[in-house]
């Protein structure tokens, strides 16, 4: 670590906050002191065997580079200072060009937490949060002795990309530590050396700094979601590409409806398959509903009728149990295929959040007026309401439907159990609530969302039932206009962008598809999932629409808007025929996989690993069904879509009349918006004014559409 007695060589300031540069015989250090005594020290350059010393430098208004001298290379180090928003951020980042062919079999992490006298022992602190696996390279902590404050550390991995590529490591799990030694370690090679000669990036580090230690779950809450959209402005992020999604849906929908493997035929109904060619499961009612949700959006946005819709929903009332009165997960004339072969996997055994999704999606069908879906939700609720009771609202992973019996208890010892099913059990309630209004709905929702409070970031155990119970503690904070419900719903949020990765993947077979804002679907998955991620753009999206008029957290509506953006422009690599076939995975573990087929993978890997080594996902084939709706406008009367990356609010079209609408998300961030032409028939010419008429024009792209570049939160006018 630093040595307190070594001469500083540079020196500045951001906020309250002293930043300043000394270099020892192996490190070049970085050390930030807080107004209340507290002290953080980075190394930004290590060199290993020593004989570290600075050649020259250059300084700038905030920035200076430092080139250096090591027997192992060259060393060039960057050190910037923004300090024009909320929190100052500290951004560091480290190339080395080898002299010889380098291995790396040990390297130190790269913050060491210090009091002002240079002495860690004396110090203490609670670490939030830190990275698992390949999510975001962070780490979340307070300063608790000193009482001196927070940052939120973020390295920014897609700079280690060639790094990863030379040496054939991951990035996973490269940030964390023990206390006081924290932050970033290089991944350790073991036979594949960085080339001598060749620079490469060793670090690109971001900090922010708060000077408050939270004192309560809220305020922990709010100071991380803060940070992190303040790191999130200076991260290096992507370019993102217009898809064609109008033509990814068709083909998907055609593989869906002709490829036999899709398809489960029992006892004169036919079913759809969780997974291509898996005829060894039975049917679940989670899947069907999964699928006719978003087909129905789409029906009801393209105004097409779709003979699938009624085959689907005609074998709903096949999984309801007459004798609980419910629906079932499997279908119970096929129960007998189950051979136990997992836990779940048998008659009578029901996933907590399994009973509960289903309900969800009919009692969104039945909100839209479906007389079946009311029957058979209204018909299974009191059910659910008995399994909440018998639970006190808090859900094993596994029990028996008919005995209520836990067949397993918790996620992992000591874990607990399925900790966002309060948040989906009270977004199911008021669902009921707004069908009905009954009071008792109303009840058992907020009995239910006050277990989400104290779990911190161990709430998230799915990503869609996360981000669900994050859009039902909004609704009830506006019901209720009661502060703790809002909370929980940013904690809800907090859990959601803690299993994101912000960061691309581009080394391995991750060159081929970007993974940028990839979302993962359990708080331990090691790959990313089509059919959460489709449900959590969904929910962010209806998230956005209750927070419309609504005085919410600007991070939110900033980081909700962009895993929006980002998830537009990743999905359509979830579908085979989008990558190339030596990156699938021989091995499948349900089902086959189609390389040709447009059904989406249900999973996504770390750059060394194949994809798709689960199966081929039918469930996940709302995917383009759910992008179409919210994504692309159609103006009556006329040949052509309007299309945002961004989610929108307030969209207007009459016959002959201008469009306009409200770009949501922040006004410091770039989105895109496309005037996509359908069929033959050339674009009119466009006029397009922003809130402060001020035109902008676009640009020709390839297809025949106009492209144009804006900025979040924004009204747009479009006339022609």
């Amino acid at each position: 670590m630093a040595d307190t007695g070594l001469p500083v060589i540079y020196s500045i300031t951001g906020g309250q906050f002293t930043f300043e540069v000394q270099c020892t015989h192996d490190s070049l250090w970085i050390t930030a002191s807080y107004p209340k005594g507290g002290k953080i020290a980075f190394r930004a350059a290590f060199a290993p065997g020593g004989n570290l010393t600075i050649k020259h430098s250059e300084e700038g208004e905030q920035e200076v580079v430092f080139w250096l001298s090591s027997v192992t290379g060259e060393i060039k180090v960057s050190i910037k200072l923004y300090s024009g928003g909320q929190h100052p951020i500290l951004n560091y980042t480290t190339h080395l060009k080898p002299r010889v062919d380098l291995l790396i079999p040990f390297w130190p992490r790269d913050v060491v937490i210090t009091t002002k006298d240079g002495k860690p022992e004396n110090t203490a602190g609670q670490i939030h949060t830190s990275q698992v696996g390949t999510r975001s390279g962070l780490i979340y902590l307070s300063l608790t002795r000193p009482n001196a404050g927070s940052i939120l550390y973020m390295q920014n991995l897609t700079a280690l990309a060639d790094y990863c590529q030379q040496t054939e490591t991951s990035c996973g799990d490269v940030v964390g530590g023990q206390w006081p030694e924290l932050g970033f370690a290089l991944p350790l090679t073991k036979d594949k050396p960085l080339a001598a000669g060749r620079e490469v990036v060793i670090s690109d580090a971001f900090v922010a700094f708060d000077m408050e230690v939270p004192d309560d779950e809220p305020a922990m809450v709010r100071q991380y979601l803060n940070l992190l959209a303040d790191v999130y402005l200076q991260l290096p992020r992507p370019d993102t590409h217009y898809s064609d999604w109008p033509a990814t849906l068709d083909k998907g929908l055609n593989d869906m409806i002709n490829n036999v493997g899709c398809w489960a035929r029992v006892k004169g109904h036919d079913y759809l398959n969780a997974y291509v060619c898996d005829y060894a499961t039975p049917p679940e009612i989670m899947v069907q509903l999964a699928v006719l949700l978003p087909l129905d959006d789409y029906a009801e946005w393209s105004g097409r009728e779709m003979e699938v819709m009624g085959k689907i929903k005609e074998g709903l009332k096949s999984f309801y149990n007459d004798e609980l009165k419910t629906i079932m997960r499997w279908l119970p004339a096929a129960e007998d295929k189950l051979e136990g072969e997992e836990e779940q996997k048998k008659p009578m055994v029901m996933d907590s959040w399994y009973l509960h999704h289903p309900l969800l999606n009919l009692s969104r069908l039945a909100l839209k007026g479906d007389k079946d879906a009311e029957k058979l939700f209204m018909g299974s609720v009191d059910f659910a309401i008995k399994v909440a009771h018998h639970f006190d609202y808090q859900w094993p992973v596994f029990y028996k439907m008919d005995t209520l019996e836990v067949v397993k208890a918790e996620t992992q010892p000591g874990k607990g159990g399925e900790k966002d099913v309060p948040g989906l059990y009270a977004h199911i309630m008021l669902q009921a609530y707004e069908l009905t209004g009954k009071q008792r709905f109303l009840r058992e929702a907020e009995k239910s969302a006050k277990k989400l409070q104290g779990l911190g970031f161990n709430l998230f155990y799915q990503a869609n039932n996360t981000t669900f119970s994050a859009g039902a503690m909004l609704r009830l904070w506006k019901i209720t206009k009661n502060q703790l419900y809002l909370n929980l719903s940013y904690l809800c949020i907090a859990n959601v962008f803690k299993n994101v990765r912000l960061w691309d993947c581009n080394y391995g077979y991750g060159r081929n598809f970007p993974s940028f804002f990839a979302l993962f679907p359990l708080n331990d998955a090691p790959y990313t999932a089509v059919y959460e991620e489709q449900e959590v753009f969904c929910a962010l999206h209806d998230y956005l629409r209750h927070a419309e008029g609504e005085d919410i957290l600007p991070s939110v509506s900033l980081l909700a808007a962009e895993y929006i953006r980002y998830l537009v422009d990743r999905a359509v690599y979830y579908y085979p025929p989008m990558l190339p076939k030596e990156m699938l995975s021989d091995e499948v573990k349900i089902g086959e996989v189609d390389p040709n087929l447009w059904i989406a993978l249900e999973d996504m890997h770390d750059g060394w690993e194949k994809c798709g080594s689960v199966g081929q996902e039918v469930y996940g084939a709302g995917n383009a069904f759910g992008i179409l709706p919210r994504h692309y406008y159609r103006v009556p009367g006329e040949a052509f879509l309007i299309y945002t990356d961004y989610p929108t609010a307030n969209f207007t079209a009459k016959k002959g009349k201008p469009v306009s609408f409200v770009i949501k998300g922040d006004n410091r961030i770039n989105c895109r918006m496309m005037i996509v032409q359908q069929g033959e028939k050339k674009l009119p010419a466009f006029k397009v004014t922003l809130h402060d008429n001020k035109e902008i024009k676009g640009k020709p792209v390839k297809g025949g559409h106009l492209e144009y570049i804006l900025s979040g939160d924004q009204q747009v006018k479009i006339k022609w």
